[in-house]
């Protein structure tokens, strides 16, 4: 394994240094590195997953500027792939930094059995109210999400059990996937918050940001036929994937011939 990811760190290194105009301002590459092969050291069967499955999926975390090591995005293995997925803390991070309209703040909660939860709208604004019971382990409800911006104004979204488990079945990437089985309640925050920000107007920097950002959702809201297990990937998917797999070859035959010569 450790011959296996050495060769990952080496041509992810390249391949970095090779799209560095598309990688965030003060973007640093070693603590990203290090951060990355800690993450991949304590994957379970990496060694069968493609070198070029674990770099183009380390690329997209890069693109966003978000750490594996702090889970602020996952790479989840899936046969000999990787899948690249932003965390509920990763998606917080990218809306605050890239929305358009200024955010003061942006979060999402779980509402449970016992909790007092409010939405209306009084003399045209909108309101929520939430109280928790303290220390609620009581069944979930749902969820919803609130954005507030430093105009003063907001948004919120709320989504039902039934709302959320219908987004997970019908259009989540891997409906059963490990994020799913471990950190539901996380799942269920981040699918109300990613449902929020398409309500937010984001500016990425560059185009592979916003790719990434797509994938990185974990579920589709605008795939209204999807009723396999795992959703197929997007034409533009396609092609951004076979981009970045484009120069790996690249750098990896550059570093082929160093070594040869």
């Amino acid at each position: 394994m450790a011959n296996h990811l050495q060769i990952v760190h080496s041509n992810l290194q390249k391949l970095l240094d090779s799209k560095s105009e598309a990688l965030p301002k003060g973007f640093n590459e070693t603590r990203f590195l290090q951060n990355s092969m800690t993450v991949l050291q304590d994957t379970r069967n990496i060694e069968k997953v493609e070198p070029k499955s674990i770099a183009r999926t380390m690329l997209k975390g890069a693109f966003l500027g978000l750490d594996f090591f702090n889970r602020e995005c996952y790479a989840i293995p899936y046969g000999n792939n990787l899948q690249f997925q932003t965390d509920y803390k990763g998606e917080i991070k990218l809306a605050k930094k890239y929305s358009i309209n200024p955010i003061k703040d942006i979060y999402a909660k779980l509402v449970r059995e016992g909790d007092e939860f409010e939405e209306a709208i009084k003399e045209g604004r909108q309101i929520v109210n939430f109280k928790p019971k303290s220390f609620n382990n009581g069944n979930i409800l749902g969820a919803f999400a609130v954005a507030l911006f430093q105009d003063g104004s907001m948004i919120y979204e709320t989504m039902s059990v039934d709302e959320i488990e219908h987004t997970r079945t019908k259009f989540s990437k891997m409906p059963n996937g490990q994020a799913w089985k471990d950190s539901r309640g996380e799942m269920y925050k981040k699918t109300v918050l990613r449902r929020l920000c398409k309500l937010i107007e984001l500016d990425f920097d560059t185009i592979e940001q916003k790719q990434a950002f797509d994938e990185g959702a974990g579920v589709e809201f605008n795939n209204q036929n999807n009723d396999k297990p795992e959703r197929p990937k997007s034409s533009l998917e396609e092609e951004f994937e076979q981009a970045i797999d484009a120069d790996y070859e690249e750098v990896k035959e550059e570093g082929e011939q160093i070594e040869t010569e």
